[in-house]
């Protein structure tokens, strides 16, 4: 899939540039290259993109759901599950500051010349100026009573229904549910669980379904856009894909090994020799979940984590501990606000770091499965979710990177759970 990936985003561009030479040889009509774009690339991108929509709301409250539904009695679990979860969520929050830092220092989006940018607007100028008013009227005026409003809207339904897919409430919802599940009989919450389960594997084989037409739907939105924007746009993408890069390898090498000289008593250097295998397998198969059988083993045999432990930390963090996959959204979430000429005050990236985090937590750990999430972050910020399809024939790579950074932050988290608590001083 990957190399189907990559072939359409090179057969994308390549359409689009050979188109662009026509038009200035003028040996195609600048009307028909425009019906070309409306009526044969457009829609198969509109397909791609609608599918993902549908799936955002279901997808997230099942998942969600499901994992706190599934947690059971946390007091029940005691320091393991304390440890676990700070550290889950202390890897996820540098992770994506980390990157959003990156994105506010290098800006790619806004390289993208005033020129392309216009066309960027123009063709989506209802929706780009619905955004630019909502970001204004918000910017400045966060306060305790609007954070908590975000969550709890008068009429959470009506959100769902907004354009832009407000998802703050729908993650409200999900984890109530989930929360209440808990204090159900055990009969009754393996009913619930059964259910979202369902759920959240009807959503993914959707996605799966979408991601069979990406080859095409990449080509054809990486056409419409060297068309309609020319060449320019291509510098500032590859300038975000290696920042994201970067950062991701700061986060894996520099982050982690800091955790670990702090708080185990492995080195940092035998652990990325013990974890290699682990990590080739995360890069090539995309997926924390294929990826759970070898760490697994890798944790026990090589790295010395008690079974117990490696039981329950990492297959919770195949699912939950997803610090690369958190630390591209925000990336990706800033990158198109300025591909657009919006901008995020402080106060809404630091709701964006959290609103990475929550999503984060609910995405599938399959390939491409962060795309759904993606979209209902840009529509929580009210970013046209068509910008979404400028990185797109760049995911898989980038969804290969960000899979490692999540299977090696599940492991330094085994390592550092497994580590026995100082000896309380006597008396």
């Amino acid at each position: 899939m990957h190399r189907r990936i990559l072939t359409g985003l090179l057969c994308g561009i390549a359409a689009g540039l050979l188109l662009q030479g026509l038009r200035a040889a003028a040996i195609i009509h600048p009307a028909a290259l425009a019906w070309i774009d409306t009526n044969l690339f457009t829609p198969v991108g509109k397909v791609f993109l609608g599918m993902l929509r549908m799936v955002v709301a279901p997808l997230v409250f099942a998942s969600l759901a499901l994992g706190v539904a599934q947690l059971g009695r946390m007091d029940r679990l005691g320091r393991l599950a304390g440890r676990t979860f700070a550290l889950f969520a202390l890897n996820m929050v540098i992770g994506t500051v980390l990157g959003l830092l990156v994105m506010n220092w290098l800006r790619p989006g806004a390289a993208i010349d005033d020129a392309a940018r216009s066309d960027m607007i123009s063709s989506g100028a209802a929706g780009v100026a619905s955004a630019q008013a909502g970001l204004a009227a918000r910017s400045g005026q966060f306060n305790l009573s609007s954070f908590v409003e975000m969550f709890f809207p008068p009429n959470w339904l009506s959100s769902l229904a907004d354009p832009n897919l407000q998802i703050l409430p729908l993650i409200a919802f999900a984890l109530l549910c989930g929360m209440a599940a808990t204090r159900l009989a055990p009969e009754q919450r393996g009913a619930f669980t059964s259910a979202m389960d369902l759920i959240a594997k009807i959503g993914t084989q959707i996605v799966e379904f979408a991601l069979t037409l990406a080859p095409w739907a990449v080509a054809c939105l990486m056409a419409s856009a060297v068309i309609r924007f020319g060449a320019s746009v291509l510098g500032p993408l590859l300038l975000f894909v290696a920042a994201v890069l970067g950062v991701m390898a700061v986060h894996l090498f520099g982050t982690m090994t800091i955790l670990l000289k702090l708080f185990s008593r492995v080195r940092p250097r035998d652990f990325f020799r013990a974890v290699r295998t682990v990590l080739l397998t995360a890069f090539s198969t995309s997926s924390s979940n294929a990826t759970l059988p070898t760490s697994l083993r890798v944790a026990r045999e090589d790295l010395g984590v008690s079974a117990p432990t490696a039981g329950f930390v990492l297959p919770l963090g195949a699912t939950m501990n997803m610090s690369g996959t958190a630390l591209y959204e925000g990336c990706v979430v800033l990158f198109v606000a300025q591909a657009y000429g919006l901008s995020l005050d402080l106060a809404q990236q630091t709701i964006l770091v959290l609103l990475t985090v929550l999503s984060a937590v609910a995405v599938s750990g399959i390939p491409g499965a962060s795309l759904p999430l993606i979209i209902g972050l840009l529509g929580t910020f009210g970013i046209p979710a068509e910008g979404l399809a400028l990185i797109l024939g760049f995911d898989r790579i980038l969804d290969m990177a960000r899979t490692v950074l999540n299977v090696a932050a599940d492991l330094v988290t085994a390592v550092i759970v497994d580590e026995p608590e100082p000896a309380s001083p006597t008396a």
